[in-house]
Order: C-alpha cells, then sequence, then structure tokens
C-alpha cells in the first residue's frame, strides 16, 4: 500500500527528516510515535501528498507522490490537529460539503454522509452548528469528513490531543474500526494510545526511525538502558569498580550525605547491569538500592530509543 524510500525533508538548514524507508500494508493500523518535534507530522503531511520530499520517493498504491499528487491526494483523508471546521454550518452540512468537494456525486452523496455521521457516533449532533461543539466532537467530525470519500489511506495527526479520558476511550474503538475499511496511519506521543490501537509502531526520534515493529518486537529488541544506584562508600571508587565493567557508558556520580552517594549508567544488557552491581559488592561497597532508569514495558523502550538529542544542519 505504502512504499517510502530514502525519504528526507530539509527545512532551511535542518533536517526534519534523515533518509527514511518503511512500507506499510493495506488494511494496517500503524503508529507514527515520537517526542514533539520528531517528525511525525512532517511525514503524515508527505504521505497525504501535501508536502513533497527534499529527497527519496513515496509511492501509495503505486502512485509516485511526486508525479502524481492529485491520485495520490484523492485517495487519501487527513484530519490534522486542529480540524478544519466551518463552525458556522452545521454538522451534516460540513459533511455535505466535505464530501462534495472530495468527489463524491450527488446521488451518493447523503447516503454515504448518513453513514459516516453513524459510524463517527454524530447522529445526536448533525442538525447542531459545528461552533457548539466540544472538542471531542469536533475530532468525530474531522475523521468523518476525512474518510467521507472512502479513501484507501486515513492520516489521524494527533487524534485524542485534549480529549477527556471518556472521549479517549471512544477514539480508540473508533480508530480501530477504520482499519476494517482503510489503511490507517495515526501520530501521537502517547504511548499507551499507540500501543492499544496500533497493529504496528514506527519510532520517530529527530527525523529518523529508530525502531520499528510491533509492540512485542520493540520490547524485545532494546536490552540495554540507564541505571542508577545508591551506594554506600566513596565516590570515586564506585566510579571506578564500575568503569571497569565492559558495556558501561555515560557514568555521574553524586555524592550524598551519611556516606552515600548516586550512581547512574548506561548499561548494554541486563548481564552488564548484573556486573556492575557484584564489582560495587566485591569492592566492599554497600549497594543500598537498584533502579532501572527508564523503566519498563513501552515507555522504557521509548525512553531508551529517544534519550539525548541533538539537532543536525545542512552544510
Amino acid at each position: 500500500m505504502i512504499t517510502a524510500d530514502h525519504v528526507s525533508k530539509l527545512y532551511g538548514t535542518r533536517w526534519a527528516l534523515k533518509d527514511l524507508s518503511f512500507q506499510i500494508a493495506e488494511h494496517e493500523v500503524v503508529g507514527f510515535l515520537g517526542l514533539n518535534g520528531a517528525g511525525k507530522t512532517t511525514v503524515l503531511k508527505i504521505l497525504s501528498g501535501l508536502l513533497w520530499p527534499s529527497a527519496g520517493r513515496v509511492q501509495i498504491a503505486g502512485f509516485d507522490s511526486i508525479e502524481q499528487p492529485r491520485a495520490v491526494r484523492a485517495m487519501t483523508g487527513f484530519l490534522p490537529d486542529k480540524p478544519p471546521l466551518y463552525g458556522e454550518m452545521t454538522v451534516r452540512a460540513m459533511l455535505c460539503h466535505a464530501a462534495s468537494l472530495n468527489g463524491v456525486p450527488g446521488r451518493a452523496l447523503h447516503s454515504r454522509v448518513d453513514e459516516v455521521i453513524e459510524l463517527c457516533q454524530l447522529k445526536e449532533v448533525r442538525h447542531d452548528l459545528v461552533d457548539w461543539l466540544s472538542h471531542g466532537y469536533r475530532k468525530r467530525v474531522g475523521i468523518a469528513q476525512a474518510i467521507a470519500h472512502r479513501p484507501a489511506l486515513v492520516i489521524l495527526d494527533e487524534p485524542i490531543s485534549g480529549l477527556d479520558p471518556q472521549q479517549i476511550v471512544g477514539m480508540r474503538k473508533l480508530v480501530r474500526s477504520l482499519g476494517e475499511q482503510h489503511t490507517v496511519l495515526v501520530s501521537s506521543h502517547i504511548l499507551s494510545e499507540i500501543a492499544q490501537t496500533c497493529d504496528r509502531i514506527l519510532v520517530l526520534h529527530e527525523g529518523q526511525i529508530v525502531a520499528q515493529g510491533t509492540e512485542e518486537e520493540l520490547l524485545g529488541g532494546v536490552v540495554g538502558g540507564r541505571i542508577e544506584l545508591t551506594v554506600h562508600g566513596d565516590a570515586q571508587q564506585a566510579r571506578d569498580l564500575v568503569a571497569r565493567c565492559a558495556g558501561v557508558s555515560d557514568i555521574v556520580t553524586t555524592e550524598q550525605r551519611d556516606g552515600l552517594v548516586q550512581l547512574g549508567a548506561d548499561f548494554a544488557s541486563p548481564a552488564v547491569c548484573e556486573a556492575m552491581v557484584a564489582a560495587l559488592v566485591e569492592g566492599g561497597l554497600g549497594v543500598r538500592r537498584v533502579v532501572e532508569a527508564d523503566g519498563g514495558g513501552l515507555e522504557g523502550v521509548f525512553l531508551k530509543l529517544t534519550r539525548g538529542s541533538a539537532v543536525e544542519t545542512a552544510p
């Protein structure tokens, strides 16, 4: 369905995207996960045909996004972070207008609008002005206008931003249901929603894909991390003992009162972590506390993959 081949995007002298390559199958629900500014929105705009890449190629269902942009846009439904809605129109009129602009023929327009109103659970507000709607309903109207023309590809940029917990549950169910008829791309920096909504995850950091796969694959692919230890003894001795262990980097020590030392270090594998603790104990230091700083689960993987930051500029 989607093939991105070495895609890059340059804004002035700053690389927003750097050499992205990935494939997405038909009817997959795929999440783009990353910190704010990671390049998620830029990727989605390129895939929707709203932006051209500075380098690389994108194909959507066999159409080239640069050579055939109209064909790509015709098969795409896009919900930006702020839905483009007309406040003075009723919900139904807004959806009829959007469907008409996207080429839904008049004889099928009203029946199709009724379908998306039902699908997006907008029936009770269909005659309300858009200006009267809550933020959650505006998001639903935004999705409804994006799918009114039955696009093959639906792109949702931060669909749950600003929603309350009850609205998030409803949005999650709606996004999952879209995968039955569309290929769906979802952008978010909220890990729990990506994990519960998407079949597969692409993790972006500083314009690059640093990992991709299912949640299980991501959990199994990152074995290192950062450990924090509280040690009783001499700070320099603790640092020296840990530094001798292979697979340890970025050691930081902070002395505390009562002879305690806070020590933090990156480790390459669980075995390295165990070696650090053993070295401290064998050196005669008392290990009071051991904590993996990045936590566990998908959150821990995400923090490990996105640790550190540096903005790269083009020559």
